[in-house]
């Protein structure tokens, strides 16, 4: 029984991998059957949700990690963290001084999987129809900064931003910027169900049952040219409902490799190295949790109900009771293992006490026990959500100041009331489009943000963000990300809760499972192989 550890020290802000353990870092064969990888993301098309794997739209870990492997973008985080580098392009930069004009030049002989050459065009016309479309995900706000796309020739493509932005060639590298053929996608609406073509490392079959899609076949593309090894022929990603059922699976050999999201319960045994023949690998990641609040609804409308919340929840008992050592307190959006994290909740709140809290609700004359819902998804951040909310409601209660009620949604119901706001106080995750502060930031407090947050800051929206933008130097950047959080921390948007490790556990005999996940929990398929485990 092998047990690789996979460690990730912060590194100017980015997470780079060092491997200790043997044998993970093989490339395996390509040949025989297909890997077999399992998750409990559910993939579904629904009234509200009609496009789940459109770039335009996709805004969640899951569809995302369909879409990195079959659409292409220009760019790419690389294997072992750190700034990102040219996929689809041959390469990319700034071409002033202000980081204001950033120019790509694509690779020669770039295809799609049907063959369609891929052309400066066709990248323009996937930004502009990403921005035109501005989908309710929000997830076009990753664009926002871009004024006009130029192209010159078939591999020139300009972007004239609006404003400086130093994290740009990072948005480059998530899938709304992936590249898509305007023969599969019309220019001015959604495509909707589960077709996805491109020209990433695979193309994509979906096997689907009702209007979800339960099995996703990804096979090697032939015309695929980019910067990635793909050390397999194909790799098949299963759903199961449950973690149980998928670790279920996993001993039987039913699947290859487990991946988001195991229970505790799984984890911890799977450390204890008791499972013949599965490993387990355990990364630090940057999945955060937090509290979101629709501080337009009654309830909650008042900044001291927020902050009395704030000043009440304690993370670490929390933590201790759900997730163990699997997680750690959070007292910011921003990761501790990023550049520009400051401390900013346990700064201005101190420890958990009731009689600061009461003191805070007293000075705005609200009446207590003030009755809240706190709502929370019951199948897309593990079977853990449940404890973890009953922890929450039971440290409101017990304060005497709240009258806490919890209710749990399935996703694809908890997802769409959330951003139509039907929601006072909701529970959620995050985790990032790319490894720098302001992806765990201007997602939740920029104009056009992903939760429909009626919360607007005008000094962070107009000064503090596009301030914190200009610096390529994401430490000289600091100063204003540290003022965006301490405003965050007094008004109280949102509460964070915890950031936690990542992990897949995998049969002996499967390679690349250590790098299975990059930092910010995508899933790379083309790093597993069969061989030799260790």
């Amino acid at each position: 029984m092998n047990r690789k550890t996979l460690v990730l020290p912060a590194v100017v802000g980015l997470l780079a991998p060092v491997l200790a353990g043997c044998g993970a870092t093989d490339s395996g064969s390509g040949g025989g059957n297909p890997i077999v990888v399992g998750t409990t993301d559910r993939f579904i098309a629904s009234k509200d949700a009609p496009a789940p794997l459109d770039p335009a739209y996709a805004y969640d870990i899951g569809p995302w990690n369909i879409l990195r492997q079959t659409v292409q973008t220009l760019m790419i985080q690389p294997r072992g963290g750190g700034d990102p580098v040219p996929e689809a392009a041959e390469k990319c930069g700034f071409t002033d001084t202000g980081n204001e004009r950033y120019a790509c030049t694509l690779r020669e002989g770039l295809k799609f999987a049907n063959g369609d050459p891929v052309t400066a065009a066709d990248v323009k016309y996937s930004i502009d129809r990403a921005l035109a479309l501005k989908a309710d995900s929000g997830v076009s706000g990753l664009l926002n900064t871009i004024d006009t796309v130029e192209t010159q020739g078939d591999r020139e493509v300009i972007f004239h931003l609006k404003t400086a932005d130093a994290t740009f060639p990072f948005k480059l590298s998530t899938p709304v910027a992936g590249i898509v053929n305007p023969d599969d996608y019309p220019k001015n609406k959604l495509r909707d169900g589960f077709d996805v073509d491109g020209s990433g490392p695979y193309t994509f079959h979906a096997d689907v049952k009702g209007d979800e899609l339960v099995r996703a076949e990804f096979t090697k593309n032939s015309n695929y040219k980019g910067s990635l090894e793909v050390n397999n022929d194909k790799v098949d990603l299963v759903s199961y409902d449950s973690a149980d059922a998928m670790g279920t699976a996993l001993e039987k050999g039913d699947i290859d490799m487990m991946t988001r999201t195991m229970s505790p319960q799984q984890i911890q045994r799977l450390s204890n190295g008791t499972q013949e023949h599965i490993d387990l690998v355990d990364m630090p990641g940057l999945e955060i949790r937090y509290l979101g609040f629709n501080t337009d609804a009654p309830t909650v409308k008042s900044r001291a109900v927020r902050q009395a919340m704030a000043q009440i929840v304690n993370r670490s008992d929390l933590v201790s009771k759900v997730y163990g050592a699997q997680a750690e307190p959070l007292y910011s959006m921003v990761p501790a293992s990023i550049t520009g994290h400051s401390n900013s909740f346990l700064n201005k709140y101190g420890d958990p006490s009731v009689p600061k809290a009461r003191a805070l609700l007293a000075a705005a004359d609200i009446t207590t026990p003030v009755k809240l819902t706190l709502h929370y998804t019951t199948d897309h951040y593990g079977p853990a959500t449940k404890e973890e909310f009953e922890v929450l409601q039971k440290q409101f209660n017990d304060s005497g100041l709240f009258d806490v009620r919890i209710k749990g949604t399935p996703w694809d119901t908890f997802r769409p009331a959330e951003k139509k706001g039907r929601y006072d106080v909701y529970g959620m995750g995050w985790f990032p489009d790319f490894p720098d502060a302001d992806n765990f930031l201007a997602p939740f407090l920029d104009k056009d943000n992903t939760l429909g947050s009626p919360y607007a800051n005008s000094r962070i929206r107009n000064k503090l963000i596009p301030e914190s933008r200009r610096e390529a130097n994401r430490l000289a950047a600091a100063p204003s990300l540290t003022d965006i959080q301490n405003i965050v921390a007094d008004d109280v948007p949102v509460l964070p809760l915890w950031q936690g490790n990542q992990y897949v556990a995998v049969r002996d005999g499967i390679t690349g499972a250590a790098y299975a996940l990059n930092s910010s929990s995508t899933l790379q398929l083309w790093e597993l192989g069969r061989g030799m485990s260790g």
